[in-house]
């Protein structure tokens, strides 16, 4: 059975909400999301860096959260969630997948830095308001391609499990304006599936 490492407010909800809509059972460990469980020898003999998700499944052992969900989605989906490479929707599938790690959570993380896990003296407002900058920009062609559609690619797809969790994070850190129509009612349906409230609530 596929195990997961796993943290409140952290990529791993990606993880439970795959599985949650996969229908697939899952053992999951549940970790504070703190140095003394994420830091501890035991931990880091499953991820060097001490973080969240890793997935065990067998004899495999992963811990990125993107590697992760195609690897749950080639061996375990039985095709669900990804269009067919030589489908139409296959490159655009493609493209938001990687958007996430590459556009939107690198100034997420910043945000999350400047604002939660650095103590106050330490905070600096202006890589801050450069960070929140980056994101809304970096969100501004997500909520022009969501015109139209109800998800990424048109049909719910793995990328929405990955460009959506950030969404939905950029959202919670205030760089949603409401100008971005779509992109708002985008992230209210994805709220809105009970596969997301379980990888959220997890």
């Amino acid at each position: 059975m596929l195990k997961l490492h796993h943290a409140p407010n952290s990529r791993a909800g990606r993880i439970v909400w795959l599985l949650e809509e996969l229908g697939l059972e899952y053992d999951i460990n549940k970790m504070a999301f703190n140095p003394k469980g994420l830091k501890s020898d035991q931990h880091r003999a499953r991820h060097p860096l001490g973080r969240v998700p890793v997935l065990e499944d067998g004899d495999v052992t992963l811990y990125e959260s993107g590697a992760i969900v195609e690897y749950i989605i080639a061996r375990h989906s039985d095709g669900a969630l990804k269009p067919a490479v030589d489908s139409p929707l296959f490159p655009l599938y493609l493209q938001w997948f990687h958007y996430c790690e590459g556009m939107i959570m690198p100034p997420v993380n910043t945000i999350v830095v400047q604002t939660i896990l650095l103590p106050p003296e330490r905070r600096d407002n202006e890589v801050l308001a450069q960070a929140q900058r980056l994101l809304s920009k970096a969100l501004s062609p997500v909520n022009e391609a969501l015109e139209g559609k109800e998800y990424l690619i048109g049909e719910f797809s793995a990328a929405d499990i990955m460009l959506g969790h950030a969404c939905f994070m950029g959202r919670r850190l205030g760089c949603v304006g409401d100008d971005m129509v779509h992109l708002n009612a985008y992230i209210n349906r994805l709220e809105a599936r009970p596969a997301f409230k379980t990888g959220i609530d997890m």
